[in-house]
Parts: structure tokens; C-alpha cells; sequence
């Protein structure tokens, strides 16, 4: 509960209709798509980078808790208010403020969705690269507080890559800026970058600078399919091994094409694994790197490769993989979807062990993702409270075998809450030091999103 001294500073940085203290308003905006939920004890609204500034610093002289927060489409807990305080929600600073052409770069307000940007772009023939499964309805300053990524990542780079400029308010209260609309710079420690995944714990995003990319002027997806997980995996290895980079390259197992085809039709076909492979560039020249892409697909445990034959069944292909996620809800309601990512050449070694622990556990485990740049969506479902509890230990395993085999917890969902107290299996207590110490010098009263991501 609030009390009425910040309620009343409050209320001379928002109009009425831009702060909510309704339970049922703060409700809506406790959860995100973990399925975790706390109660905030208030909604903010603000639009403009002025009103952030007073938010911040009200909430840090009262010392209440502040979680900012875009569409809720996070996976991790990282946007649940777990100690109540304030959530900022940026759905009114919607605007595309810029795109320069010329510069190849766009300048936006936190809460512009991706897919309304990339419709902003398309006249002018760019894109912006990060494309979650969320990218209709998740927000660009959510996309850089978790990293997000998606299959162009493997050519493009993730949202870090992708990123010039912020302008941000530190939990001290203090605002500035980082970074210039420049492709290269060294002038100083790399705030843009820090910032980004940093998942709002050290600042607040208020403004961004985006890198954008000219739209390829042609592609072409390849289906590819093997008798089992292993021959798919180590297809993998050799597509990232020679020069031509796809610009997606999606790995499905068997469980997963069941459920796709259950989506998608038969066009999606039933092995033991798939590859949904795409490679992009200048009409005159794809042809060439198809061909080195496919050389490079065929090998031991191939079943079939064909070259998706126009843009319908290519809009098929992408909708069957990109409903996966929602789809094995419906075998286990309490669905463990982590983001684990490991060296490209290590990625058969990866689905050799989590198969080894499904059987160890006797536990649903399916695996699709990035393949091209080692990031795997590693599914354990659990269907009945027996199978929920053996999966604690299981994920610990999968997570064990991940820094074993020289991986990181996490691509692109971030790690919130969901792996927290997974963190010092992955980064040593020096690094986990100096990361508090960062955390104390941007936000010296822990304020901003508390109890997320440092153990």
C-alpha cells in the first residue's frame, strides 16, 4: 500500500487519467507470460521522458519499488512487480519519432511495437533484424531489456547488435544519454550495450536509436528433414561452416513436427527432425548460395530437401514453427520453455543430453529453436504432479549440461525470475560481484524491478 505522501507526489507528475491505484486496472498489469503475478500497488502512464525523470525520482525518495514494463510478453517473470510498488507501463509513448534513411536508422519511444515499426520501415525498404515470436505485439524497449532475438539473429544479430543510442533514467534519478547514431565508436565504457538485457534493473529506457538493415531483395526457405535429432544437428555444424550465412536457420525434433503439422498440415512432414532453412540476398546471386547451403545440408540421416516452391507455403512453414510455443501448452500446461544456447559445433552434443535426461527423468523433453547460432528452446512438460516435481531436477541438469558444454542460461528470453538462482552455475562470484556493484552504482537504493535476475 502506498502512502499518501508519494500518492500526492504522484499526482502532480500524472493527470488522473494516466495513474491507476484500481485493483482491478493493477491487477492486469501484474503478470506477464510466465504465468507468474504479483499486485503493484499503482499503474503509472506517462508520455513523456519528463514524466519518467519525476516518476523515478519520487519513487527513490520514498524508496518504493518501480518495474517498467511493455506488453507482459516476457517468459521469465521479469516485468511481475513481486514487491509490489509502481509499474510503469509505456503504452502511451508510442511513437516512431524519426527513420533517416539516409543513416539507416530509426529513433523510437519505448512502447512502439516491433511490428508497428517494421510496418513504418517497409515503404523506405528497411527492416529493424530482432523478430520474436512476440514481434506483433511485444514492445522495442521490452525486446532490449531481455536481448530478444529470433531466427534472423543467426545473420543479423540479436537486439544488442542492433542498437546505436539510448536515452535512459538511471534509479538514482538521474537521466542521460549513451551511445551516438554512429555504426562504430570508442569513446568510453559501452553504456548501450550494458543497458540492453540488463531486463530494467539499472535504468529506464525513455528513447532509442535503432541500427536498421535495407530489405534483401529476395529469398528462399529450404525444408530439410533427417531420420532422427542427431543427423539434424550435426547438418547444423556444416551449414555454419561454410561462407554462405542463412539468414534463419530453425531446428524442429520430432515432437515438435507432430504438433506443427497438427498447425501447418501436411505440408509439414512427419521425421525424425527438420531444418527450416532461409537464405537471403541479391536475386542474381541466391541461387549460388542456395546451392552451397543445401551441399552443405546434405550428409548422413538426410530424408528429403526441397526448396519451398512460392510465398504461401513459405507463410505455412514460418506460421507452423512460430505456433509451436503456445501449441505445447496444450500437452503440459505447466510447460518449462528455457532458451539455452551453446557453440554451433556442440549443438548435436546439447540434443544428445537433454534426450539423456528425458529418459533419465522419464519426462516429455522436445527442442526446437536457433539452431544457427546454438540457441535451443528446450521444452520440459510435465503432465501430471509426479512429472512437475522430478522437473526441478531435470532442469538443473539441463542447465549443468549447457555450462558444460561451454553455453550460457539464456538467448534471448532473459532471466527474470525463472532462472535467478540458476546464475551462479553460469558466471563465477567475481563476475556476480562486479555485476552488483554496477546494480548499485546505477540504482544505489535497488528500486528498479528488485529480486530480478542477480541472485
Amino acid at each position: 500500500m502506498l502512502d499518501a505522501s508519494i500518492l500526492a507526489d504522484l499526482k502532480h507528475i500524472f493527470a488522473a487519467d494516466a495513474l491507476s491505484t484500481d485493483a482491478a486496472e493493477c491487477l492486469v498489469y501484474g503478470y506477464d507470460n510466465s504465468r507468474r503475478q504479483a499486485m503493484p500497488d499503482a499503474v503509472a502512464f506517462p508520455s513523456a521522458h519528463e514524466q519518467v525523470v519525476a516518476l523515478v525520482r519520487a519513487c527513490r525518495a520514498h524508496r518504493v519499488p518501480l518495474v517498467a514494463r511493455g506488453r507482459g510478453t516476457n517468459t521469465t517473470g521479469a516485468s511481475v512487480p513481486i514487491d509490489g510498488g509502481i509499474v510503469v507501463s509505456f503504452e502511451r509513448m508510442n511513437r516512431v519519432l524519426r527513420i533517416d534513411p539516409d543513416n539507416r536508422l530509426a529513433v523510437v519511444e519505448p512502447g512502439v511495437l516491433n511490428g508497428d515499426l517494421q510496418a513504418a520501415l517497409a515503404p523506405h525498404r528497411l527492416f529493424w533484424p530482432p523478430d520474436p515470436t512476440s514481434a506483433p505485439f511485444c514492445t522495442i524497449a521490452g525486446n532490449i531489456a531481455c536481448n530478444a532475438g529470433g531466427p534472423r539473429a543467426v545473420k543479423y544479430g540479436a537486439t544488442r547488435d542492433n542498437v546505436l543510442a539510448l536515452r535512459a533514467v538511471a534509479g538514482s534519478g538521474e537521466d542521460f544519454r549513451c551511445g551516438k547514431p554512429t555504426t562504430k565508436g570508442a569513446t568510453g565504457y559501452d553504456l548501450t550495450r550494458l543497458l540492453i538485457g540488463s531486463e530494467g534493473t539499472l535504468a529506464i529506457v525513455t528513447e532509442a536509436t535503432l541500427k536498421l538493415t535495407p530489405l534483401p531483395s529476395a529469398r528462399r526457405t529450404l525444408r530439410a528433414t533427417y531420420v532422427d535429432v542427431a543427423a539434424a544437428a550435426h547438418a547444423v555444424s556444416r551449414i555454419m561452416a561454410q561462407p554462405v550465412t542463412p539468414c534463419a536457420l530453425e531446428f524442429l525434433d520430432d515432437q515438435c513436427l507432430k504438433l506443427a503439422r497438427a498447425h501447418g498440415g501436411e505440408i509439414v512432414p512427419l521425421a525424425g527432425a527438420m531444418l527450416v532453412i532461409e537464405v537471403d540476398g541479391e536475386a542474381d546471386a541466391l541461387a549460388a548460395a542456395v546451392d552451397a547451403v543445401a551441399r552443405a545440408a546434405r550428409g548422413e540421416g538426410l530424408g528429403d530437401l526441397q526448396i519451398a516452391h512460392d510465398e504461401d507455403e513459405v507463410a505455412t512453414l514460418w506460421a507452423a514453427r512460430k505456433a509451436l510455443s503456445p501449441a505445447l501448452r496444450t500437452l503440459s500446461p505447466n510447460k518449462i520453455n528455457e532458451d539455452v544456447v551453446v557453440p554451433v559445433s556442440r549443438v548435436p552434443e546439447l540434443v544428445a543430453a537433454t534426450r539423456a535426461i528425458a529418459e533419465k527423468h522419464a519426462l516429455p523433453i522436445v527442442c526446437f529453436g536457433h539452431a544457427g547460432n546454438g540457441n535451443l528452446h528446450v521444452n520440459l512438460l510435465p503432465r501430471d504432479d509426479a512429472e512437475l516435481a522430478r522437473a526441478h531436477d531435470a532442469l538443473g541438469e539441463v542447465f549443468d549440461a549447457v555450462i558444460r558444454l561451454d553455453g550460457t542460461l539464456s538467448g534471448e528470453h532473459g532471466i527474470g525470475l525463472a532462472k535467478r538462482d540458476f546464475m551462479p552455475r553460469a558466471l563465477d562470484a567475481n563476475a556476480l560481484a562486479l555485476m552488483r556493484g554496477i546494480k548499485h552504482q546505477f540504482d544505489p537504493d535497488g528500486i528498479l524491478n528488485p529480486g530480478k535476475l542477480l541472485p
